[in-house]
């Protein structure tokens, strides 16, 4: 396969975690990581936090197993990073690709859950009234289990701008994420995520990492309690980002967690480029819904994407 001259690309976003998306329903187009990285480069291409490919779930290797749970996950979200790295997930993408399919008339998550393939298996994607995607976002985990849930942590991070070192809890939502609390908005303004947090012990996929702050509980006006927590994230292989997804289900989980039986099973979660909603459900599975937002289509000459 081939890239075209000219490839069309979309320009997305949710909560201002943006991304390149590229329809490549017949499976042409050559996603190297070397083009990854010239389309989301904010100054000499297209600009974003990740590029994502719409292809037929057939045409990837992991598409077999997602069609094996679930035959109707026709379309495969083929996400990398905006370093050519490739992720399993991404909750904010995968809001933004089911706008996508809905743009292109190969879906209509109003009326029936779509079905999505993304290399963490399938997520099933409906969307709400209010105009936001909720996402099941599939089973989580903590991998330091029991021990780590009672301990609060399994896991120190150091991050520039803080003073020491802080205890960190893992958690994964398809994708590795480390979680730590600071004392205030204040010291989380303080932390400089220009630099890459260090995580001890290193994590061998890697891992993004959470900075949150818990600011508590309210009504929800329907008898229950919401909660909520105002994040910052680092993104492996991208940086800081304005919004991560999974992040927020990462840290609506661990605050949760810290919080102890009585914690509320809904979040809010604020994120520089905006709100999502948190939620666990009874499955033992997680869901997050935002907003899905498509600004603009555009031809990227790649001769010129290319030049020095």
């Amino acid at each position: 396969m081939t890239a075209p001259a000219l490839l069309e690309v979309i320009k997305g976003h949710g909560t201002q975690n943006d991304f390149v998306l590229i329809d490549d329903r017949r499976d042409e187009v050559d996603l190297s990581a070397e083009l990854v990285r010239a389309l989301t480069d904010r100054r000499a291409g297209v600009g974003a936090d990740g590029v994502i490919r719409l292809v037929p779930s057939t045409s990837v290797p992991e598409g077999a197993q997602v069609l094996a749970e679930d035959g109707s996950a026709r379309w495969f979200m083929d996400y990398r990073n905006a370093d050519g790295s490739i992720a399993e997930m991404c909750g904010n993408g995968v809001r933004v690709f089911v706008r996508l399919l809905e743009r292109l008339g190969l879906v209509d998550a109003g009326a029936a859950e779509v079905a999505v393939g993304t290399r963490a298996g399938v997520r099933r994607v409906r969307r709400e009234p209010n105009g936001w995607y909720a996402v099941d976002m599939g089973r989580w985990a903590l991998p330091g289990g029991e021990p780590a849930a009672a301990q609060g942590f399994d896991a120190e991070v150091r991050v520039a701008g803080l003073d020491v070192d802080r205890p960190a809890l893992r958690v994964e939502v398809g994708n590795p994420h480390t979680v730590l609390a600071l004392s205030g908005v204040a010291e989380l303004a303080a932390a400089d995520l220009a630099y890459a947090p260090t995580v001890t012990p290193t994590p061998p996929r890697g891992t993004n990492v959470e900075l949150v702050v818990p600011l508590g509980e309210a009504s929800d006006g329907q008898g229950g309690t919401v909660g909520r927590v105002r994040m910052r994230v680092y993104e492996r292989g991208v940086g800081e980002t304005r919004s991560c997804g999974t992040g927020a289900c990462a840290a609506a989980l661990a605050v949760r967690s810290w919080g102890g039986p009585t914690a509320p099973d809904s979040w809010l979660v604020d994120v520089p480029g905006g709100t999502v909603r948190v939620r666990m459900l009874g499955s033992g599975t997680v869901e997050l819904a935002g907003p899905a937002v498509l600004v603009a289509t555009a031809q990227v000459d790649l001769s010129a994407l290319a030049a020095e």
